[in-house]
């Protein structure tokens, strides 16, 4: 739903230009330091990019599904490292307290999430349970007034910068499954709560993971998400569907931005008396990149609209993450092979693109846990 059609433009208008004008030209110096340059992250901030989807009430954008997608699919036009510095105080770092969270916890924290003065972290993946996250050992046990958290957290998106973390411990020993789980809001300065040594990654240099230890992590009870146990697993899924529909989203920009590319180099590039983009089977890669980078885009903005109109788009949401992870990957790989042996240079965008996308299709829930998600939901529809 567009509430206001001429202001998101405006809005998209604006992105795209600080995409193309800022973004893309530090892409390289990103990939190179490792790191968010910080009048890059000043800028962000400066444009509300931290509060996109954080209602206007706590100085968010409050930009509906629609709107967010437009938007995310401008930002996907870049590294996705620039995306991930922002996107948990959006989705899952900000969403699970707006959703489940007391009043005096969303006072206390969305306000300061929504301008990026404090950086988000969301704590599910542990050691030995990734896809099975209702699997997870780290324990919470009550003392007084605080809760005391044991356990080790894995592959923490912005674990070594973030000022806050929600995080899913097992309250209940004696309930081995999901509702024996529940969040909490942990502030980063917490005594016991150890960060690991960052990881290094394959792709997305800028986006910082580690461990998160927790070693009698002494919490406030008033700090359990919505002031019960018991919730936590079901607030994480809660946040799901926008988070699925975000990244597909973004999936659908790289891929855009990997069609350009292609589509440039081929028409520059020379071979046998003829550009590159006049050799049929060189068409054939880049027209099958462009259907797909469209049909992606065409599931994401239904999903989105049909999600603003209040309809349950938990399949299509998994739908959409499923098609869109996929599809990047296939684009990125025909991008390489159109580019030839530039491509696999680190010179060119392409060669980064190619490893970075690679992990869309493990996060925010593996193309395999879309499957089993959509095929359940089936099966319980027929039902």
């Amino acid at each position: 739903m567009i509430r206001d059609p001429e202001l998101i433009n405006q809005l998209v208008d604006t992105i795209a230009r600080f995409v193309r004008e800022r973004l893309i030209p530090n892409e390289a110096r990103l990939a190179e330091e490792d790191a968010v340059p910080p009048e890059i992250l000043a800028e962000m901030k400066e444009m509300g990019l931290f509060g996109l989807s954080i209602p206007e009430e706590y100085g968010g954008l409050g930009l509906t599904m629609e709107e967010e997608a437009l938007v995310a699919m401008e930002i996907g036009k870049t590294s996705p490292a620039f995306r991930s510095v922002f996107g948990t105080n959006n989705g899952i770092g900000a969403q699970g307290i707006l959703i489940d969270g007391t009043d005096e916890q969303k006072a206390k924290y969305v306000p300061r999430l929504a301008t990026g003065e404090i950086l988000s972290s969301f704590c599910l993946t542990e050691p030995d349970s990734g896809s099975d996250a209702a699997s997870l050992r780290t324990t919470a046990v009550r003392d007084g007034d605080h809760y005391i958290l044991n356990g080790t957290k894995r592959y923490i998106t912005n674990g070594p910068e973030a000022d806050l973390f929600t995080v899913m411990a097992r309250t209940n020993p004696e309930n081995k499954g999901a509702g024996g789980i529940s969040a909490f809001i942990v502030e980063g300065d917490t005594p016991g709560l150890v960060r690991g040594a960052a990881d290094s990654k394959m792709g997305q240099k800028g986006a910082h993971t580690c461990d998160i230890i927790f070693d009698n992590c002494r919490v406030p009870a008033e700090n359990i998400i919505g002031g019960k146990e018991g919730q936590g697993f079901k607030t994480a899924m809660k946040v799901l569907d926008r988070g699925r529909l975000h990244i597909s989203a973004v999936c659908v920009g790289v891929a855009e931005r990997l069609v350009e590319e292609s589509l440039r180099y081929t028409m520059e590039r020379k071979q046998f008396g003829a550009a590159l983009a006049e050799h049929q089977l060189i068409q054939a890669m880049l027209a099958d990149s462009k259907t797909e980078a469209y049909a992606g885009k065409t599931m994401v903005m239904d999903a989105a609209r049909r999600k603003d109109d209040g309809e349950n788009v938990s399949t299509l949401a998994s739908c959409c993450k499923l098609f869109c992870a996929e599809m990047v990957g296939r684009v990125a790989d025909r991008a390489v092979q159109v580019h030839g042996g530039a491509g696999y240079m680190s010179e060119y965008a392409v060669e980064r693109f190619y490893r970075d996308v690679r992990l869309f299709r493990i996060y925010e829930g593996t193309t395999q846990i879309q499957q089993i998600v959509i095929a359940r939901n089936m099966v319980r529809e027929a039902s």
